[in-house]
Formats: structure tokens, C-alpha cells, sequence
């Protein structure tokens, strides 16, 4: 029988045992923090001692997204990947064997869930930078769409398979398991057999590629909107979740196992939506999933608090999975196709800081909330919050009309120095001089911001336009690189659609010859040696 739509990627093999690590990694994640989060109830007797097993899963995205993100792009992505899951591996071996020995204590699992939050803020960027590698571009958004899966997956059978096993045997039985089910996805990871880069460059610098990562997501609009879009969204959504312990409480007949029944339905609600996208994808795009699904969302919330029945809440929560998904998965969608492959993982990593930015001050403000106006108050607060500012901000578009185009095209104007040009040696400025119709200018100056925004995106450290007072119409462009090597980066970065904006300049341009362009390299000679006059 044919295969589903929905499942397609599956049927390649890389993907496939990519797909599969991915699953096997997350349910180590799941099954980690419900361990340890249970054991040191019984290490300590310290409230704070527990909360800060949460801290320190999720502070390591925080401290580690960028620079994990850097690593990612400018390392071998399999390599990398590999690693980051040894570390995990590494870090559940000596979790279960301390466990199994009786030499655990409270500050050696808090150090050891930090250890392996670490690990899992180096893995996630790396991981979304591949799965564009594996697949081809129509087939990404089903793709990402069977990651979201997974990850549903393993919040639904991590918990549940962790808590039965805490019942009939004891946390280090859940660490063993962990540590074999992290070892599986390091030997499925070390399978693929990933193409390297095409590149003669060396690789980037570190600090370098972080800084130039941060100007890539600041000079790109789109993403800039991905970015207000996901913080927003998981700032209204944190709320159900962070408070769904005492939700369930709540609801009547509620108890203990009401909260891993309502978290399994959000999950089962999440695969089954991702299961459903390619149909309703044919019908909505992604500005609009994002508007109905956060209004789902917000409405289907207000219901789950204000009528506490299970038979209400538990349909409830699968809608609300189905919601949920359907926003994070157009978000990360429009995010993948705002970038280009070189500097993929930080802008990944940049999307996952400020989700889980969102997540955070989500949770620490709707919990302060239903202090002043108690739980279900607190949820209500939040949907309206999300309804309102998806109103506030219904002009900001992460659809933006077709995705661009970052096939590498290689540029016309490559250097052709007549003399050597050290790799260090810098900065170099590049000037190019247009000559065009006076009355054109303000066109001319819109085309000459959106190039600005794409030569800050490339690597550039600095740009400016000037007009020649002299001349009616003439225009000098400049713009400044770090080195000669990084001038040569920046090139080997030219995509076709820095062509297209490369056409729209040229069509300004008066004259039978294309714009004069030189390249300047800083004279070391020339440095001032005495205080200035």
C-alpha cells in the first residue's frame, strides 16, 4: 500500500535512523527528569533542593543556546551530533552506576542533571540543522513534522514508562534503561554517513560565528517576526501546563494520575494533528495556523478551568496537543526557511532561546498570577493575554509571501587580488559606485536598505551609502569585513537571492559598464604610533 503523505520521509534510511535517534534521545530527556525529580524527594527533604532539579534541565539552553548553536555550523554536523549524544550516554552511565552503588546524594543528581541539560542544549541545534540536509525542501514541513512526533511521542511514553518502573522497581532501574537507550541512539547517530561541506575556507572562528549569527537574526526580518511569534505563543501556553498539576486537582475526580492522563492526551492530540498536516497545510498557511491554533488553544483553556469534569477536560487536552503543535510546527517551519544552510543551528539555537525564554517567564508570571487571582483565573488571564496580543501583532506575517531562495550561487565580482592578501589581514572595505536618475532615488534607497540588511546578514561588520554631493545622482556603497578571509566567506555565502537584490541594484544603474567596485585591505603600516595631534 502506498505510504501516507505524513510518513513519507520515513521511507529514507537516513532520515529514518535519524528519526529514531531523535525518539530514543527524547525519551532518555523525559525519563531523566521524572527520575530525578522523584529521587530527590527521597535524598532531601529540601523544597528547593527539588525545584532546582527543573533549573537545571533547562538552564543549560539558556547559558549554551548560541555558542552550542556556533559549534553546530562550523564543526562536521555528524561529528558533533555524535559527540553530543556520547555525552548524554556518558552521563547516564555514571548516573545509573552511582544510583545502583548507594553513592547518590542530592548535590551529585543535581550536578549530574545539569551535566546532561548540557548535553541536550548542544544536541537540539545541531539535530534541527540536519534534518534540511537529509530531505528535500517539499518534503520539510512533513519532515519537521514527524520530529514534532517524536518528541510527543516521548512525552507520552517516557513519563509513563519512567513511572512504572519507579513502581516496580526504583529510579536506578529507570537510569540503566536510559543509559542503553542513549547508547542506541549514539550507534544510530555514528550510521549516517553524512556529506561534508564544500568549502575551501577554514572554519570559523568561534566568537566570530556567534556574533555573526546574532547579526543574521537581527538583519532578517522574518525571522525576527518567527522569533515575537514563538515567544508569544509559549508565554500564553505556558500557563495550562506549568499550572496543569493543580488544574487537575481541580477537576472532579481528579488525583494523582489525572495530571499523566491530561499530559498523555496533549501529547496523543499532538501526533495525531502532525498526522493530519499535509491535508490542512493545502488549505491554510502558516499565519493563519498560527492565528486559529492560538486561538484554539486560548479558548479550549478557558473551558478545561472553567467546567472541571474529566469527560470535558480530557477531549479537551487533545485539542489543545492539536493546537499547540500546529503553531510550534508552522513557527519552526517559517524559521527553517528563513535561513540558509551555513548559519542554520544559531538560528535554530536562537529560536529555541527564545521559546524557552517564553516558557520561562510564562511560567514564572502566570504562577505569581494565580497567586493574586487562583489557578483558574490565572489560565483565563493567559488566553486572553495570547488572543490580544495575536491582535496586537496581526500584521506581522511569518508567511511573508514566497520563501526565500538561499541556493548558493557564486558571485560574479570574486577577487582578483594583484598582490597577497594575508587570510588576517583587515579590515577590508569594498566600494561600489552607481550612477542613477535622480528621480528614482527613494526607490533606489528602499532596494539599497533591503541590500544593507543582506550584507549585515552575510558577515559584514558595517555598511553605509553615500551621495556625492557633486553629482546629481551618483552613490557611493560601502560595506567593512572583519579580514580577507572573512571578505571571502562572505561570498562563498552569496545565494540567488542575493542575485535577485543584485538585479533590482543593477536596474538603477545608469551606464554601459556595471558599478566600479574596489576592495581596500587596512595598511598595518599606517596605524597612528603617537597620541593624536
Amino acid at each position: 500500500m502506498p505510504t501516507p503523505i505524513a510518513l513519507a520521509p520515513l521511507k529514507q534510511p537516513v532520515f529514518r535512523g535519524l528519526w529514531l535517534a531523535w525518539l530514543a534521545a527524547n525519551m532518555t530527556m523525559w525519563m531523566n527528569d521524572v527520575a530525578a525529580a522523584w529521587l530527590m524527594t527521597s535524598l532531601t527533604t529540601s523544597p528547593v533542593m527539588v525545584a532546582l532539579v527543573q533549573t537545571a534541565s533547562t538552564l543549560p539552553v539558556f547559558l549554551l543556546g548560541l555558542p552550542s548553536g556556533a559549534l553546530a555550523d562550523i564543526l562536521d554536523r555528524r561529528r558533533y551530533f555524535a559527540a553530543t549524544q556520547l555525552w548524554v550516554s556518558v552521563n547516564a552511565l555514571i548516573l545509573a552506576g552511582l544510583s545502583l552503588s548507594g553513592h547518590l546524594t542530592a548535590e551529585l543528581l543535581l550536578l549530574l542533571t545539569f551535566s546532561n541539560g548540557i548535553g541536550l542544549a548542544l544536541r537540539w541545534p545541531v539535530f534541527a540543522a540536519i534534518v534540511p540536509q537529509v530531505v528535500t525542501r517539499p518534503e520539510l514541513p512533513v519532515a519537521l513534522a514527524l520530529n514534532g512526533i517524536a518528541m510527543n511521542l516521548s512525552r507520552v511514553i517516557g513519563p509513563v514508562l519512567a513511572g512504572a518502573m519507579l513502581a516496580a522497581f526504583s529510579a536506578a532501574a529507570v537510569f540503566v534503561l536510559n543509559t542503553v537507550l542513549a547508547a542506541v541512539a549514539f550507534v544510530l547517530i555514528l550510521r549516517w554517513k553524512s556529506t561534508p561541506r564544500a568549502s575551501a575556507l577554514p572554519g570559523e572562528r568561534f566568537l566570530g560565528a556567534m556574533r555573526t549569527g546574532l547579526n543574521f537574526a537581527m538583519q532578517s526580518p522574518r525571522l525576527k517576526v518567527v522569533l515575537l511569534r514563538i515567544f508569544l505563543f509559549f508565554l500564553q501556553s505556558t500557563a495550562l501546563v506549568a499550572l496543569l498539576p493543580l488544574v487537575a486537582r481541580g477537576l472532579h475526580g481528579g488525583g494523582a494520575g489525572t495530571f499523566t492522563v491530561m499530559l498523555s492526551c496533549l501529547g496523543a492530540g499532538a501526533v495525531v494533528a502532525a498526522l493530519l498536516f499535509p491535508r490542512w497545510r493545502a488549505r491554510y498557511n502558516r499565519d493563519q495556523f498560527v492565528l486559529i491554533g492560538t486561538v484554539v488553544h486560548a479558548l479550549l483553556s478557558c473551558l478545561i478551568v472553567s467546567v472541571p469534569e474529566l469527560w470535558v477536560a480530557l477531549p479537551a487536552m487533545v485539542l489543545v496537543g492539536m493546537a499547540w503543535i500546529s503553531v510550534a510546527n508552522s513557527l519552526v517551519i517559517a524559521a527553517q526557511m528563513a535561513m540558509p544552510d551555513w548559519v542554520r543551528a544559531r538560528g535554530m539555537s536562537i529560536y529555541q532561546m527564545a521559546l524557552m525564554g517564553g516558557a520561562a517567564a510564562g511560567s514564572l508570571l502566570w504562577g505569581q498570577v494565580a497567586v493574586w487571582l487562583g489557578v483558574n483565573g490565572s489560565v483565563i488571564a493567559a488566553a486572553a493575554f495570547g488572543v490580544l496580543a495575536m491582535l496586537l501583532t496581526r500584521k506581522q506575517s511569518v508567511e511573508g509571501g514566497a520563501d526565500i531562495d538561499f541556493s548558493p550561487v557564486p558571485p560574479r565580482d570574486a577577487p582578483q587580488p594583484s598582490t597577497a592578501v594575508g587570510p588576517d589581514e583587515g579590515p577590508v572595505m569594498v566600494t561600489l559606485t552607481y550612477q542613477i536618475d535622480p528621480a528614482r532615488s527613494a526607490e533606489f534607497a528602499e532596494v539599497m536598505q533591503r541590500t544593507r540588511r543582506a550584507r549585515l546578514r552575510q558577515g559584514a561588520l558595517s555598511w553605509g551609502l553615500f551621495r556625492d554631493v557633486a553629482v546629481p545622482g551618483r552613490y557611493i556603497e560601502y560595506f567593512v569585513d572583519e579580514n580577507w578571509l572573512e571578505h571571502q566567506r562572505r561570498l562563498e555565502r552569496f545565494s540567488a537571492f542575493d542575485a535577485g537584490l543584485r538585479e533590482q541594484r543593477m536596474a538603477f544603474h545608469l551606464g554601459p559598464e556595471p558599478p566600479e567596485l574596489r576592495r581596500y585591505v587596512a595598511d598595518e603600516h599606517a596605524a597612528p604610533t603617537g597620541p593624536p595631534l
